[in-house]
């Protein structure tokens, strides 16, 4: 029996995912599943890029816009939700398009992983927030690589979220992440993923992030963090997105403005570097130029859906 088709479309952050998305959906009848880590959260709609109604062009997007901002929202809760949307979009006879550049919610898809939620231990977690802040994420960096040397060659020193997350799984179920991920990879995958990555020349990127982070900021994204922060009391993930975090630390007094723009800069062109790394890895991605015009990505994508 064929499996249904699901088209798959990621890639690094101000890459055109979102134009691409949009068109791809106008032309075979599609609706678009995100697969944003930011874009989920309520309130935090210019530091995520969030498509607006306008440039959604009434595409339904799903798994968009729908958590509180002071909520935990885990890759396991992406998994149930992307599903359901997916089986949403089939039983109207369209074709679902997953978009976006969060590798952990994408891999839970076209790998069929099961990534167990774990209990927060708020205790463990503080303590180890405090080795960071104190000794350095390296010393962190180093301990999970002990555990799990197999995972952390992925993950970047710099990566605080995912080295947390490797001691976090190991300190609440004595399993690594890759024994995990072993074990829930043999269930069977239900859907035909069709996998197109976008890439671009590094500097162009880079350049495309800069002036995007610019054009944050002139839309109010200090005042957008402002107003969260004073709605919300406790901020378990939201407040350590990329952005985000830096300009509560400028709200602070921590950073000035101009090392604040230029952190979010930095630690973006950063971000996208290890989004190609990850996207890399996965074998069966076609990859799209990220220069080419938006029809002829398209009709590539079109040609290899059959």
């Amino acid at each position: 029996m064929n499996k249904p088709k699901v088209i798959v479309i990621c890639g690094p952050t101000a890459s055109g995912k979102t134009a691409l998305s949009i068109e791809l959906a106008k032309k075979i009848d599609g609706e678009i599943v995100s697969a944003d880590s930011m874009q989920i959260y309520k309130k935090m709609d210019i530091g995520s890029a969030k498509p607006t109604e306008e440039e959604m062009q009434g595409i339904k997007h799903y798994v968009l816009d729908f958590v509180e901002p002071s909520q935990r929202y885990s890759v396991a809760n992406y998994k149930k939700d992307a599903i359901d949307a997916i089986e949403k979009i089939l039983k109207k006879g369209k074709t679902p398009i997953v978009v976006g550049g969060t590798g952990l919610y994408i891999n839970s898809l076209i790998d069929e992983i099961e990534y167990t939620d774990i209990n927060i231990d708020e205790e463990y977690r503080k303590k180890l927030e405090d080795i960071a802040n104190k000794e350095g994420l390296e010393k962190l960096y180093e301990e999970a690589k002990k555990i799990d040397p197999e995972a952390m060659k992925k993950i970047s020193v710099n990566d605080k979220k995912r080295i947390l997350r490797v001691l976090e799984i190991y300190h609440d179920t004595g399993k690594t992440k890759t024994q995990q991920e072993i074990e829930s990879r043999k269930k069977e995958i239900f859907y035909d993923y069709k996998v197109f990555a976008i890439n671009m020349d590094r500097q162009l990127l880079y350049s495309r992030i800069n002036l995007r982070v610019d054009k944050m900021i002139e839309q109010g994204l200090i005042e957008e963090v402002r107003q969260i922060l004073e709605e919300y009391k406790s901020f378990p993930t939201a407040m350590q997105a990329l952005g985000y975090k830096e300009v509560k630390e400028y709200l602070e007094g921590i950073l000035t403005k101009e090392e604040m723009i230029e952190k979010i800069k930095q630690e973006t062109r950063r971000y996208a570097k290890r989004q190609l790394t990850w996207f890399r890895r996965n074998k069966q991605t076609i990859w799209l130029e990220g220069t080419a015009k938006i029809q002829d990505n398209i009709n590539i994508i079109l040609e290899e859906i059959g």
